[in-house]
């Protein structure tokens, strides 16, 4: 092996070697800073949006959030499947079949951009027609104006996003986060100029994004191209195999799903929003005024659990490959490190939303109307009630792809976002309406605490007879 593959492969080496903190510090930090970098994308649009366009043009970006939100999952599906297979087999030392992996998800990512690009321009209206906006909503005129121009840029989305994980899988957390810094860099540059001095209003900030996202998957596909990578992207020498595609999805399954479902939830509050939001808050653009309302929340939210979901990715890595190489004390070191640090920031997300909620939402909507004041503060303190427990939740859920168990994954991540969510804003908006849909968030995500926690004790008790 020449002196540079072994500089290469010693920097996955070191997932086996260093100390766990030390570790757990050098992913996690890059892996934070890249998730909330990323998700800038979308947040930096909302807060141009509300400031540049109005807040019922907020409404109309949380119409199409779902959608995106299915576009993110196939990133996961494929990305993290092929970062979780790429980490495990570089720590069995199976070099060719971690290469083969990222070969494989390249293909996927792009195929699947082509597919859902394809379908959702053929089908747009009869899609944004099923998204929950009252009939006549101005939401769904910004909604149409905004993802129509989205679209032409799904396989950057894909790409950027999908191959981030597999160039940290491969030792490398700096180079993934200096890819979403450039995407977002350049979104919060080219967002002013497209809203405030072309004028050109949400299909602006659509621009902006699609154009963002193209500069960051170049950049993170020169370097997987290159002879830095440990593993190499070599189309010349792609072989695909079917086996390997669902060794990639079984892998990726329980983001996937998780995220999927999200989707459905998405759609679930926006239409509750709309159909009880002109009751509730008792004017008649009550739907549109509760959508850009949770909007608002949602971006919050997402700036709150980001760093979480950066711990996670981070300590993937190196829980993979401790448990490919059967190092199982520090298996578990890592996992409780990243618990402990996933508590603590979502602890202080808590704190803040409860204290401040009218300062955060006059971030996106400095001239908020009274509506909009009085549903989104009150709507934000009681969705976050629970927050402190989801740190644990998002990072447990997780070990067990680690472990070999995803399917307990895939059942404990679809715990709070389906089976406890799903029925709460059901049978909470029966009976309450408008607020009935918002307590349903603290209530899906103590009952997901609870069941993660009775599971985890488990694996925890065989992973420790494993390390003696």
């Amino acid at each position: 092996m020449s002196d540079i593959n072994t500089t290469h492969m010693n920097a996955a080496d070191r997932l086996g070697t260093e100390k766990i903190g030390k570790l757990l510090l050098r992913f996690s930090i890059p892996a934070i800073t890249g998730m909330i970098v990323n998700a800038l994308y979308n947040v930096v649009d909302r807060i141009f949006v509300g400031r540049g366009v109005n807040e019922v043009a907020l409404g109309g970006l949380s119409l199409v959030l779902p959608l995106m939100t299915i576009t993110m999952s196939f990133s996961m599906l494929f990305g993290i499947g092929a970062a979780n297979m790429i980490s495990m087999r570089l720590g069995q030392g199976r070099r060719d079949e971690a290469e083969n992996a990222l070969n494989h998800c390249f293909w996927l990512l792009i195929g699947m951009g082509i597919i859902l690009m394809t379908v959702e321009l053929a089908l747009l209206d009869p899609i944004l027609s099923l998204l929950g906006a009252q009939e006549g909503s101005t939401s769904l005129s910004y909604a149409r104006s905004y993802y129509r121009i989205i679209l032409l840029g799904q396989v950057f989305l894909l790409v950027g996003f999908g191959f981030s994980h597999c160039t940290r899988a491969q030792g490398f957390p700096t180079i993934t986060m200096l890819s979403m810094f450039i995407g977002a860099g350049m979104n919060m540059i080219l967002d002013p100029i497209f809203i405030f001095i072309f004028h050109w209003g949400v299909e602006g900030a659509a621009w902006a994004t699609i154009i963002s996202q193209l500069a960051a998957a170049i950049w993170i596909l020169s370097f997987n191209f290159s002879k830095k990578a440990v593993i190499r992207l070599r189309l010349k020498t792609f072989k695909p195999s079917l086996n390997i595609v669902g060794q990639i999805m079984v892998f990726g399954s329980a983001q996937f799903f998780l995220q999927f479902v999200m989707s459905a939830v998405q759609l679930l509050y926006n239409s509750t929003m709309g159909w009880y939001g002109v009751a509730a808050l008792g004017v008649s653009n009550g739907g549109d005024i509760a959508l850009s309302g949770m909007n608002i929340n949602g971006s919050i939210l997402m700036l709150i659990l980001m760093p979480i979901f950066g711990i996670n990715q981070g300590a993937q890595p190196i829980l993979g490959y401790n448990y490919g190489a059967k190092k199982y004390h520090r298996v578990l070191r890592a996992y409780l490190g990243a618990i402990a640090a996933a508590t603590g920031i979502a602890t202080v997300g808590f704190i803040l939303a409860e204290l401040f909620p009218v300062q955060l939402i006059r971030l996106f909507a400095p001239n908020g109307s009274p509506a909009l004041m009085r549903f989104a503060p009150w709507a934000m303190r009681v969705m976050m009630i629970m927050l402190p427990l989801n740190g644990f939740q998002i990072v447990s859920s997780n070990f067990f792809v680690v472990t070999g168990r995803p399917k307990t994954s895939i059942v404990l991540s679809l715990m709070r976002q389906c089976i406890a969510l799903i029925p709460c804003i059901l049978i909470f908006s029966r009976i309450w309406g408008l607020w009935g849909a918002i307590a349903a968030t603290p209530v899906a995500d103590g009952v997901a605490f609870l069941f993660t926690g009775i599971m985890i004790i488990f694996e925890l008790k065989k992973l420790r007879s494993h390390a003696q």
